[in-house]
């Protein structure tokens, strides 16, 4: 035991584990092997309520069982609880072979341990009878934070392994999440810029001793990790960024640069601002993996624009649709800022219960909507007039929203598109570099079968935009661009050439399954019931002919599990018109004391007399 001052203490383990001091109690941050508690007496304290982790390698968490069994409670990392509680899916499902992930998240515990919950990011909350707040910090791994605390009258950083020593970091290897890439470096340059803004007195790393000078400790490591981007001819734009992360479209209408995909802002007199999604805020690549550790949203930018732009409040965020790049930090924002969600009416149960839905680019948990706004309908916040009108395209769960802001008639489209011409800079807008490369004259459609897209959405959507007739178009994942007549017929034109060419190379012959293939659907998709139990699932089921028929469908689930319609038949007959879907529910049972993660049951469907099979599948845990 090291004292570092009256009420902190250092303890050298495979890590630093540090004891914060509350009478005969005391607060850890992080565990190392658990030595620590043999060693509680020498300074007087009997018991350790709480341990606050920074991130999940297992030199800072091997130890935790023993902590479970000493009835200490332990708080995670909220991106990275998976790799605690639930780190046996995590060894079963990691690619092995054929590797092109570097993340270090093999140096994960062997065993899962239970975990009391995630530590709340920005908010102060008490442990041990001190406030502390979270930041998030990544750099060393995703999901890493930083830990302060008031204590002996000065400002504690506990960082982690984001910082080890002035100018120094503990792994370089560990700040490599993908393949080839140096995502973690400019975290780690974004994470330390941060810490700065707080004013800490002291650095406590995991690795290395106390820094007491944290601006030079700072200073130094951003200037080798600087050097060490040079040299690898990645992230030039970072200080750009991070001096102006927010560009005006036009005076009262912002565009966040810096994201993975694009979020917009809509300014108020009142100081209340409004934004268009808001994903991976000021993001410096993102992991090769997708799981839950690898996927983590933070506020970042939010301070510059509050001091740059005069903001009082983060009012209101809308989705252009629901992927998690546009919408990940959806319930930080509520939590952090109070923010109320809106979301197209088309969209909201896929916000609010992706375990219903078989989608790509689901966000992990539900996220509450405060207000279902419907579509081709005018809502008024603060000054401005918005409409919503659905955008199948990318996705059928999307939206353009239309609003005038400053003389400009402004729609935003998210993922829309692919590529615009660079002909857009305004006047009234910065560039992002002086002399843009012309690129070329075409745009791309940017669909995604599995988003439920249907071969004739980009020719309608097109009549959306020959209507509205917007001054500005902007996209997620490219810059604004004006636009024009000739624009917009130019994306007819390409539209109904799309849709041309999926009629030809699609074979139909009598039967029609669209361009999504399958004549049923179930959900829920991802269910979890208790063993015996009841779950009721509904199948969605389509007449692939142009004309009336009959259809049979049965469920198809495991050994021993009770399977029934509604009315306790073992199958559903449906009249169904031409071309049309309509739903049958049935009722399936899993025999009691089972255990079993993602049961297979599928739905067998006959139409018309021809079998189509197995058609659709949905994922059951039994617990």
């Amino acid at each position: 035991m090291q004292q570092i001052s009256p009420h902190i203490f250092r303890f050298r383990d495979s890590c630093n584990v540090y004891l914060i001091r509350n009478g005969t109690q005391a607060t850890l941050i992080d565990f190392g092997t658990g030595a620590i508690l043999d060693h509680l007496a020498e300074i007087g304290v009997e018991r350790v309520t709480d341990i606050l982790m920074t991130h999940h390698h297992r030199d800072q968490a091997q130890g935790l069982p023993r902590a479970v069994a000493a009835g200490i409670r332990i708080w995670v990392p909220e991106p990275e609880r998976g790799l605690f509680d639930e780190v046996d899916q995590h060894w079963q499902a990691r690619q092995l072979v054929n590797d092109y992930d570097n993340r270090q998240d093999r140096f994960s515990l062997l065993e899962p341990v239970p975990v009391t919950g995630a530590l709340q990011e920005y908010v102060p909350q008490e442990f041990g009878g001190r406030m502390v707040t979270v930041v998030p910090t990544p750099g060393h791994t995703v999901g890493s934070v930083s830990i302060l605390v008031e204590c002996d009258g000065r400002r504690l950083c506990f960082t982690g392994d984001l910082i080890a020593a002035p100018g120094k970091v503990w792994s370089l290897a560990a700040t490599q999440w993908t393949y080839n890439g140096a995502e973690g470096a400019a975290a780690t340059l974004l994470s330390t810029r941060d810490l700065l803004t707080r004013q800490p007195d002291v650095l406590l790393p995991s690795h290395g001793d106390p820094m007491e000078d944290p601006p030079i400790a700072i200073k130094l490591l951003r200037e080798n990790l600087l050097q060490l981007l040079e040299l690898r001819g990645e992230h030039a734009a970072l200080r750009n960024y991070m001096a102006d992360p927010f560009l005006p479209v036009t005076r009262h209408f912002l565009h966040n640069r810096t994201a993975h995909s694009y979020s917009f802002v809509l300014l108020s007199k009142s100081g209340k601002c409004l934004m268009i999604d808001y994903g991976y805020d000021f993001n410096a690549g993102l992991a090769t993996s997708t799981d839950r550790s690898a996927r983590r949203p933070w506020l970042y930018s939010l301070p510059r624009l509050k001091e740059q732009f005069a903001v009082t409040s983060i009012d209101v965020v809308i989705p252009t649709h629901y992927h998690d790049d546009h919408v990940a930090a959806f319930n930080l924002l509520r939590r952090v800022e109070g923010t109320e969600v809106w979301a197209g009416e088309n969209m909201v149960d896929v916000l609010e219960r992706p375990d219903q839905q078989d989608l790509p680019c689901l966000w992990y948990e539900p996220i509450p909507v405060d207000r279902s706004l419907p579509l081709e309908e005018t809502i008024t916040w603060e000054e401005y007039e918005l409409t919503l009108h659905p955008l199948p395209g990318h996705t059928l769960y999307a939206v353009a929203i239309e609003v005038v802001v400053d003389g400009k008639r402004i729609l935003a489209v998210g993922d829309q598109f692919v590529d615009y011409p660079w002909n857009y800079l305004l006047a009234d807008r910065l560039p992002i570099t002086d002399e843009p490369e012309p690129l070329p004259p075409a745009v791309i459609q940017n669909y995604v079968y599995r988003n439920r897209f249907r071969q004739a959405d980009y020719r309608e959507t097109a009549e959306l935009y020959r209507r509205v007739k917007p001054d500005i178009m902007v996209y997620g994942h490219w810059s604004p661009a004006d636009v024009n007549d000739a624009h917009f017929a130019e994306l007819a034109q390409r539209g109904a050439e799309l849709e041309r060419v999926h009629e030809a190379l699609l074979a139909r012959d009598d039967i029609n399954l669209g361009t999504n293939d399958f004549a049923a659907r179930i959900r829920p998709y991802r269910p979890e019931i208790a063993a015996g139990s009841d779950l009721t699932m509904e199948v969605d089921v389509r007449n692939p002919f142009a004309r009336p028929e009959q259809a049979v469908v049965s469920m198809v689930a495991p050994e021993g599990w009770r399977v029934r319609t509604l009315t306790g038949e073992p199958e559903a007959r449906l009249s169904l018109d031409s071309s049309e879907t309509r739903t049958v529910a049935f009722c399936l049972t899993p025999p009691g004391g089972i255990n079993v993660r993602r049961a297979r049951v599928a739905a067998d469907v006959t139409v018309g007399g021809r079998p189509f099979g197995q058609q659709a599948e949905a994922l059951v845990t039994v617990i």
